[in-house]
Order: C-alpha cells, then sequence, then structure tokens
C-alpha cells in the first residue's frame, strides 16, 4: 500500500511540475529556431537556424525565434521576457540575447509577435526601434501568413543594429512612419499650390517659377519617397541572401532579461 501511495504522489507532483510550468521546455539539443507552432517548413527552419548560428558564432549574440500556439493566458510581453530568462539566452558576462516571439493568427483569434532584447542589448534595440521592427518588417508579411519572410526580415535588421551597422534613430528615421509620409505629401501639395498662386499674381517671374517648380517637385518627391518602408530596405540590408555557420548551436549562455521590448498584433 506504500509503494502505491509513494508511486502516486510521484505521478502528481511530476503532474504538477508539468501543468505548473506554461513555457516550452529549452530545447535539447539546443536550437535558435523553434517553431513550436508549426508555422515554417522544414527548409525554412534550417536557413533561419544556420543564419541565426552563423550571427552567434560571429559576434555572441544569441537572437532566439521561438512560435507558439497558445500564450496560455499570459500577455505576450510577459510570456517572451519569461521565457528569455528562463532560457538564458545570450552569454551572461553581456546578457546578450534577444527573443523574437510570434504567436500567428489563427481564425477569429489575433496574431501576435513581440520583440524583447536582453539588458546587454536594450541600447542598440530600444523600446520604440523594437516596435518599429515588428510593424514594419514583421506584421507586413505575417498578414499573408508569410512567416518566413517576416521574421527573416526582423533577423537581419536586428542583427545590423547589433553590430552597429547604424543607430536606432537612423532605422527610425530611415523607415518613417505613414503618418510623416502623409505629412509630407500634404506640405508638397500645398506649396505647389501656393507658389501656383503666386505665379499668376506675378506675371513677370510666371517662366522662372515654371522652370524650376518640376525640378523642385520633383526632388521633393524623391526625398519624401525614401521614408517608404519594406522588408529590405535601402542600404540598410546585409547578407540577407546568405545563411552562413557550419554545424550546430552551441546552447544558451545564461543571459538576462529586464522587460525591454515592444510587440504588435495583426
Amino acid at each position: 500500500m506504500m509503494k502505491i501511495t509513494s508511486a502516486f504522489i510521484f505521478v502528481l507532483f511530476c503532474w504538477m511540475e508539468v501543468a505548473g510550468n506554461p513555457f516550452p521546455e529549452k530545447p535539447n539539443p539546443p536550437r535558435l529556431v523553434n517553431d513550436f507552432a508549426g508555422v515554417l517548413n522544414a527548409e525554412a527552419r534550417e536557413q533561419l537556424e544556420a543564419h541565426l548560428v552563423g550571427f552567434a558564432r560571429e559576434t555572441s549574440t544569441q537572437i532566439v525565434i521561438v512560435t507558439v500556439s497558445d500564450l496560455e493566458g499570459y500577455e505576450v510581453a510577459d510570456y517572451t521576457v519569461r521565457l528569455g530568462h528562463d532560457w538564458g539566452v545570450g552569454q551572461a558576462a553581456d546578457d546578450n540575447g534577444l527573443v523574437i516571439l510570434v504567436k500567428p493568427r489563427y481564425n477569429n483569434e489575433k496574431g501576435q509577435a513581440y520583440l524583447a532584447p536582453g539588458y546587454g542589448l536594450e541600447g542598440a534595440v530600444p523600446d520604440a526601434t523594437a516596435r518599429r521592427i515588428v510593424d514594419n518588417e514583421m506584421i507586413p508579411h505575417f498578414r499573408n501568413d508569410d512567416y518566413y519572410s517576416g521574421l527573416l526580415a526582423a533577423v537581419n535588421v536586428v542583427m545590423e543594429l547589433t553590430r552597429g551597422e547604424y543607430t536606432a534613430d537612423a532605422y527610425l528615421n530611415r523607415t518613417g512612419s505613414e503618418q510623416s509620409t502623409f505629412g509630407a505629401v500634404f506640405v508638397l501639395v500645398f506649396a505647389i499650390i501656393m507658389i501656383t498662386v503666386f505665379s499668376k499674381s506675378k506675371r513677370a517671374r510666371e517662366s522662372s517659377i515654371g522652370h524650376s517648380l518640376p525640378f523642385w517637385a520633383m526632388m521633393a518627391m524623391m526625398g519624401s519617397g525614401s521614408r517608404r518602408h519594406s522588408g529590405h530596405f535601402g542600404s540598410f540590408s546585409s547578407g540577407s541572401g546568405s545563411f552562413g555557420g557550419g554545424g550546430g548551436f552551441g546552447g544558451f549562455g545564461g543571459g538576462g532579461f529586464g522587460g525591454g521590448g515592444a510587440g504588435g498584433s495583426w
């Protein structure tokens, strides 16, 4: 009877341990791409894994991709930060880990994505920049159920930011919001109208304004058009088509997370 009771208590304890931990177990063998929601095919997973492993070997910075089908009642921010801390993503001495978490959209249930940098990367990827990466690089692709392209675009920007190829402010300026683009267009149209009115009232200058206006308007439109964005933008794309780093991922280094980051939904 005591043996049965002991066995029952042991099974109950194991069940409580599993039930009490809503987060996926740290992958064994270690991997940087962990597609628990099954939104990536095998080729996409392996390409992203090789890309991230090569970057980790080059810089020691660990970028982890995790997809889950359920957040288990947690807010996406809390879930992502806890997962990164529990797994120890990044190096303990540098806290240079970053977690990209995606909960796909199912039927009427909205999809959610979050990007959480470790302590050591919060300067390179501040909250406003993390939000812009989610909104600009990830969600437009996710709306079309193209999770691979969205993840690849986000990973490439994070790599470039953490390498110091450009600053977070430069990224924000380069990927200005649609509101700023509309504002620039409005200013341009208003200026053209005012110049047209002015030219009619000053017939003596009509010829010179008529010659200079098209060039000025063209330059202004080119300037406003440069703020448009996509998954691969301007000179900010570096090595998006190359996937290096042979061999497997060696494992997480015990990095810590302080709650920084940002996300979005679709």
